[in-house]
């Protein structure tokens, strides 16, 4: 599967460049019977419908060109959205004083998840500041030991 990504990511990265926006994430995956490539792009100002269909046909035309998978499968572009994944050191860097969900491969203070405010990020380094119970609490993550991070929904 990481072949197929990789694949597909060279595939778009010049249409993106092209249209001057971001390549935030492609993913490959099996839901029921079903393969889906996904293929997430952003900008500043966001992305609308008719960019992500730019992307998918020009994208499209690249894959039937080159055939890098094999199955049958469904072709989605779109934005990431408002829980967008963090994975670029600039993702980390452009979410400082935003709210984030972060999911650690091993217990960090006694716990693997934590959503607060992302209040620093140097040196490969995430200070959070989040609540537990009645208390605010700042732990620092090392990136190495995120298995997985977003910007998380904010309802206050």
């Amino acid at each position: 599967m990481s072949k197929v990504i990789e694949t597909v990511e060279q595939l778009v990265k010049p249409i993106t460049e092209d249209l001057n926006l971001e390549l935030v994430d492609v993913e490959y995956v099996k839901e029921g019977k079903n393969w889906f490539l996904r293929v997430y792009i952003d900008k500043e100002t966001g992305v609308d419908i008719e960019e992500c269909g730019i992307v998918s046909e020009r994208l499209s035309e690249k894959l039937d060109e080159t055939d890098p998978i094999s199955y049958n499968y469904f072709l989605e572009v779109s934005s990431p959205g408002a829980e967008r994944p963090l994975k670029k050191i600039r993702d980390y860097e452009r979410a400082v004083g935003k709210r984030v969900h972060v999911k650690t491969y091993e217990p960090i203070d006694g716990e693997k998840t934590f959503e607060g405010t992302l209040l620093s990020f140097e040196k490969e380094e995430l200070v959070i500041e989040y609540l537990i119970k009645t208390r605010k609490k700042q732990v620092t993550l090392p990136l190495e030991k995120v298995a997985k991070a977003r910007l998380a929904v904010s309802f206050s």
